[in-house]
């Protein structure tokens, strides 16, 4: 940091560093390229996550034809894309499935706002990437809940012609607030269900998108296809119906350490 007031203001720092960043990196990186670091020092810790994918390897239940499980959403969704785009998100639940089930085979390609809980930061950081990287499919990943916070920036893709995808896990609720709540304080649910939800589908069209509404499992990769074929070249805004009960796990408690973590509901 610039300012020496802020080293270890909030977690005591092991190598304190003061200075500008312009600076400070380009003469880091020149240290650490001069190292000329043996790859070969990842191996065992590669190997201590590969144990741990073995022995807790994500899963879900999926549905019958009638429900859309949002971790199936997110694979379709790579699927589509081949793992080529640059995905941006909101917060909440679905930043939490994105990042587990979207496998992100290219670096640079994941830009949200990490433990910081902005909701509101997908939309404007996609047209952000979309300025800089007009040649790579750009998607959203967001919930009912984190689009309303900036929906308005649909007019500046209208403005300046952006054919960003964006994709709402409408699930009807705050979902990450729903399930502590389900956790916590046994599913007395207080102000986290959305019942005055807009027409997504209307509210795309009236921006002059393309709207597409998704209910059943069987239409998400047709929508797919159409929103990166057929309407390749325009903002297309899918509204996926995904299942209201879903949890994302593992997760951690607040106050709790990570050796405490809870891998799923019968850990409860």
């Amino acid at each position: 940091d610039i300012d020496p007031a802020e080293i270890s203001k909030n977690v005591p720092a092991h190598i304190p560093i003061v200075g500008d960043a312009k600076n400070i990196l380009s003469r880091l990186l020149a240290e650490y390229r001069a190292l000329d670091t043996d790859e070969s020092r990842l191996t065992d810790w590669w190997s201590t996550i590969d144990g741990w994918r073995e022995q807790y390897p994500l899963g879900y239940t999926d549905s019958d034809d009638e429900e859309i499980k949002p971790q199936y959403m997110i694979q379709a969704l790579m699927e589509a894309t081949g793992g080529e785009a640059i995905v941006t998100s909101d917060v909440g639940q679905h930043q939490m499935w994105t990042a587990q089930y979207y496998d992100f085979p290219k670096p640079r390609r994941w830009i949200n706002s990490g433990g910081l809980g902005t909701m509101g930061f997908g939309l404007p950081s996609a047209i952000g990437a979309k300025v800089g990287m007009p040649d790579l499919p750009v998607c959203v990943v967001t919930g009912d809940g984190s689009i309303q916070m900036n929906s308005q920036e649909f007019a500046t893709c209208t403005q300046e012609g952006l054919d960003v995808k964006v994709f709402i896990m409408n699930n009807g609720y705050l979902g990450m607030v729903r399930q502590w709540q389900e956790i916590e304080y046994g599913s007395r649910y207080s102000e986290s269900y959305m019942e005055a939800l807009p027409d997504f589908v209307r509210l795309a069209e009236a921006y002059g998108h393309i709207g597409i509404r998704v209910d059943k499992p069987g239409d998400v990769e047709p929508a797919l296809r159409d929103a990166f074929g057929k309407y390749k070249d325009r903002l297309v805004f899918l509204d996926v119906i995904t299942d209201q009960t879903e949890n994302v796990w593992p997760m951690v408690q607040g106050g709790k350490g990570l050796t405490e973590m809870i891998l799923g509901s019968e850990d409860l």
